[in-house]
C-alpha cells in the first residue's frame, strides 16, 4: 500500500519502519490477523472503516500471523484477531477477539489526536523555532479547547517561569500533579527563588562555619542545587538530616527528594544517594 495511506499491510521486515518508528509520529494500530480467522473477517471490515475515518491521524497496520512468525512471537500472539495500538514504539492499548463497532470506535478515540492535543504541538514547534509569543498563544488556545490538557499546562508554565511569572506558572503546574516534567518545573521554581533571596548571603560561609547546624547545612544544599551542582548539594542535605531529621518539618528530605526527580530515578547518583537517605532514615 502507498506509504502516506492510512491503512497497510506489514510484515516481519517492514514492522519495525512502519509500526515503531512511525507510531513516533501518530498512533499505530495493528491487527493480528489469519486468513482462516473466523473472527478477523468479522472485526477487519469494521476496523478498517473506523481508521479511514480518521483520515490518516491514526494509521492502521495489517500483519498476517501465519507469514510473519517472528513478530507475532516478538508480541505474544497467542489468539487472533489481536489489536494492540503503539506510541512512541510501546504498546499504550490492546484488546482481543471480534469486539462490537462502539467498542472499536471507543478504542480509537483514546487514540487520535484531539483538537487541543494538534494545537499544543504546533505550540511546541513555534517554541522550537523562537515563536515564544505563537507558542503561548497556542497553548493558551489548547488549554481553552481542553483545561485539562498536560502538554499544554506543562508548556505554558515553562514560557511564564522563564519570564518570572512564577506564581501563574505554579498555578498551571498544579493542575497535571502526575506529570513528571510538572514535578520537576516546580522543584526548578523553588529553587531559582531561593536562590534570587538569598543571592547575597554566603551560605556557603554559613555552613563551613557551622558544621553541626542542621539549618546552615541545608540552606547550603538548596543552594548547591539551585546551581545544578547535585552531588554536593545532596551530600549537605544528607548531612542535615543525620544532624536532626525533625528539621523544619523533613526539610532537607524534601529538598533531595526534588533533586532525585530532577536527576531521574534511573540516574546512578539517585540511586547511591537513596540507599543513604534510606540508612539516615531508618
Amino acid at each position: 500500500m502507498p506509504a502516506g495511506s492510512a491503512v497497510r499491510d506489514v510484515t516481519d521486515d517492514t514492522f519495525a519502519s512502519e509500526v515503531l518508528t512511525e507510531s513516533s509520529k501518530r498512533p499505530v494500530v495493528v491487527d493480528f490477523w489469519a486468513p482462516w480467522c473466523g473472527p478477523c473477517r468479522v472485526l477487519g471490515p469494521i476496523i478498517e472503516r473506523v481508521a479511514a475515518e480518521y483520515g490518516g491521524s491514526v494509521v492502521l497496520a495489517k500483519l498476517n500471523t501465519d507469514e510473519n512468525p517472528e513478530t507475532s512471537m516478538a508480541y505474544g500472539i497467542q489468539g487472533i484477531p489481536a489489536v494492540k495500538a503503539f506510541r512512541n514504539g510501546k504498546v499504550v492499548a490492546e484488546f482481543t477477539g471480534a469486539i462490537p463497532e462502539a467498542r472499536v470506535r471507543a478504542f480509537f478515540q483514546q487514540l487520535a489526536p484531539g483538537p487541543a492535543d494538534q494545537a499544543a504541538a504546533e505550540a511546541a514547534d513555534r517554541l522550537r523555532q523562537g515563536d515564544v509569543a505563537g507558542a503561548e498563544a497556542g497553548y493558551r488556545a489548547a488549554l481553552e479547547a481542553q483545561p485539562g490538557n498536560v502538554e499544554a499546562l506543562v508548556g505554558l508554565a515553562a514560557i511564564l517561569a522563564g519570564r518570572g511569572e512564577q506564581a501563574e506558572a505554579e498555578r498551571l503546574l498544579d493542575r497535571a500533579p502526575g506529570d513528571r516534567r510538572a514535578k520537576v518545573l516546580k522543584h526548578r521554581i523553588f529553587l531559582e527563588g531561593f536562590a534570587d533571596r538569598h543571592a547575597g548571603e554566603d551560605l556557603e560561609g554559613e555552613a563551613m562555619g557551622n558544621p553541626k547546624d542542621p539549618r546552615a547545612r541545608y540552606r547550603w544544599g538548596v543552594m548547591l542545587a539551585a546551581r545544578e551542582q547535585y552531588e554536593r548539594a545532596l551530600d549537605e542535605l544528607m548531612e542535615s538530616l543525620r544532624l536532626d531529621r525533625a528539621f523544619a518539618d523533613g526539610a532537607a528530605r524534601k529538598a533531595a527528594l526534588a533533586v532525585f526527580d530532577i536527576l531521574g530515578l534511573d540516574s546512578p547518583v539517585t540511586r547511591e544517594y537513596q540507599r543513604r537517605l534510606s540508612s539516615i532514615l531508618f
